[in-house]
């Protein structure tokens, strides 16, 4: 069979059983188990095909899935699960707003700390969007905000979650794309926080702009040896576990497994010492955590098939070979890819896409002879952009479900626009300037 028709039945097969409600692991896994007894199964009995076909399946994942290299997916999963369920969300969220005091829309620049911190650690910007969504839109609806500075924010935090350590999902695409996990991390770091200031500066204009999508309304304001209370006990030793899994990364001290062990050692101590650390806390943050680590060995198990399957077949090879024979240039075919991620976004998790992509994009990457870490930062931030696209971004339909009654879908995706063009316009310096994602892990080697 051709290399085209390879990759067509094998893609097209896998869309299928999606399209008809198998979830997809399970609709990989099917065509995985199919495709490896046509292709490493030989030409002996069926029966001796299909045992050849799954033991070779199986060598190939369970290989791929015994890899040190994923210690820190349930480690950093466990971190953001005990940093909800303990409180430490809570008191974050409380000190930022009472340091905050007058700020014109400060729930806002309350939405963007409390929010990346939360994302950020959970790795899971579905889950921020909920919660976000459910906590604080009621409150700033109450208070006379306009939806652009309400759920906007919410909604763009997700994109900072994907960059800024410690990071599961780029842990989870840099051990699919066999990366430097270490310098995968690092290397989210200076976009993460430039997008960061994007949202600052987008809600300050927004605000100066518009005074009535923020109201001004009176508050209580915080002495300042209160509020160095706060900041000393609620915000820095927060923020300071973070810091601190990105500097043992970079300074060499500890592999990102041992840096996310060390995370989930601080979380914990700290939810002990302002007496959070309850079994139903402990029992509630290791299923959650264990839950989602399942679903991530499962995309791995079929991605390390499906790569090797594609490899074997000829399909990826066919694929990278008809692509380079014509004359387009790397930044076109970084321009395609960025739209297919865009597009895919639309209808399925980061997850689906990064077991559908990873086997094709990141080989076409490296013959293009564009630097994976790098090129590993742009898809991490096509993915989340996926996530707000409208109309079909999973994360416009999240915030529509938690978003209070009466709010409009048309009021979300208007909302979500302003920060997608942040994140767009980062993605555009990084191609830019490639030094934006490259200088850290170049100086942490």
């Amino acid at each position: 069979m051709e290399w085209y028709w390879t990759l067509t039945v094998l893609l097209g097969s896998i869309l299928v059983l999606m399209a008809v409600g198998f979830p997809v692991g399970i609709a990989f896994l099917g065509v995985n188990i199919v495709a490896a007894v046509l292709y490493f199964g030989g030409n002996g009995p069926f029966l001796k095909q299909l045992e050849l076909g799954v033991g070779t399946l199986a060598d190939n994942a369970f290989g791929s899935m015994a890899n040190f290299a994923l210690v820190p997916i349930p480690m950093f999963l466990l971190m953001g699960e005990l940093f909800f369920h303990t409180g430490l969300a809570n008191r974050l969220f409380s000190a930022v707003e009472r340091l905050m005091g007058r700020v014109p829309a400060r729930l806002s620049y309350v939405t963007v700390a409390g929010g990346t911190a939360f994302a950020t650690l959970s790795g899971s910007s579905m889950g921020s969007t909920a919660l976000l969504g459910t906590l604080m839109v009621p409150e700033m609806s109450k208070r006379g905000y306009k939806k652009m500075l309400s759920i906007g924010p919410i909604l763009g935090t997700g994109g900072i979650a994907m960059l800024i350590p410690p990071s599961a999902l780029a842990v989870l695409l840099g051990t699919l794309a066999e990366l430097d996990i270490g310098s995968l991390l690092v290397a989210g770091v200076v976009p993460g926080m430039i997008l960061a200031g994007m949202y600052v500066v987008l809600i300050y204009t927004l605000a100066k702009l518009d005074p009535e999508a923020a109201p001004a309304y009176d508050v209580d304001v915080a002495p300042w040896s209160e509020r160095l209370i706060l900041l000393a006990r609620d915000v820095i030793p927060m923020i300071s576990i973070v810091v601190g899994v990105i500097l043992l990364i970079m300074i060499g001290w500890a592999t990102p497994s041992e840096a996310a062990a060390f995370g989930c050692l601080g979380v914990g101590l700290l939810a002990a010492l302002f007496r959070g650390l309850t079994l139903q806390a402990i029992w509630k943050s290791v299923e959650g955590a264990t839950r989602v680590t399942v679903v991530a060995l499962l995309i791995i198990f079929g991605s390390a098939t499906f790569s090797k399957t594609l490899a074997f077949s000829g399909g990826s090879a066919g694929l990278i070979q008809w692509v380079t024979g014509f004359d387009i240039s790397p930044m076109v075919m970084l321009g395609v890819m960025f739209l297919i991620l865009l597009l895919l976004g639309m209808f399925m998790d980061q997850l689906s896409m990064m077991l559908l992509t990873v086997p094709i994009f990141f080989p076409l990457a490296q013959t293009f002879g564009f630097d994976l870490i790098w090129f590993a930062v742009i898809v991490l931030l096509a993915m989340e952009i996926s996530f707000t696209t409208p109309p079909f971004g999973l994360l416009l339909f999240v915030m529509q479900g938690v978003a209070p009654p009466g709010t409009r879908f048309v009021d979300i995706c208007i909302a979500a626009l302003p920060f997608m063009g942040c994140a767009m316009l980062l993605v555009a310096l990084i191609v830019i300037f490639p030094e934006l994602a490259l200088w850290l892990p170049s100086i942490s080697r």
